[in-house]
């Protein structure tokens, strides 16, 4: 019974201390500046637009871990995980763009499922996130040249 009790005290230690190398999470956030729904040539970054990674239990859905960030000049983020979240559901998402007129969530492009688990046969600790984007209020001017040329091609 002691050697049993000392076991799972030792695998509980291990299960809740901090992974000595994290997870790398990357992504970007840009502006859809024609409202195409996808990224074109006419796309822009976005600097200080705020991000956040949740992971939920996969059956109650009941919120586990959440960390956010800003994005950087070019639009990109890092978050470093420092926990493996096996069997659970772990999602980036927008939160905010510091751009007033860039500042509605695209639907379908606000939100990336990332997997944060080392159990899972990938080697590396980094992980990359889906690029996510906000939609611009006015599509800027020679949008509908662009789309026009996409459509053709």
């Amino acid at each position: 019974m002691m050697i049993l009790a000392l076991c799972l005290v030792t695998a509980l230690v291990t299960a809740a201390r901090p992974m000595e190398k994290p997870f790398r999470l990357e992504g970007r956030v840009y502006c859809d500046t024609c409202r195409a729904g996808f990224e074109t040539s006419f796309t822009t970054p976005i600097a200080g637009a705020e991000v956040k990674v949740e992971c939920k239990n996969r059956e109650t859905q009941e919120l586990l871990y959440s960390i956010g960030a800003t994005t950087d000049s070019k639009g990109k983020y890092e978050i470093k995980v420092r926990e493996d979240h096996a069997n659970q559901l772990c999602d980036v998402m927008l939160v905010s763009s510091p751009q007033s007129d860039c500042a509605k969530p695209d639907s379908g492009r606000d939100r990336s499922r990332v997997i944060l688990t080392g159990n899972n046969g990938i080697s590396s600790y980094n992980r990359f996130a889906n690029a996510m984007g906000f939609l611009k209020d006015k599509p800027l001017a020679g949008c509908q040249q662009l789309l026009q040329q996409y459509e053709q091609e």
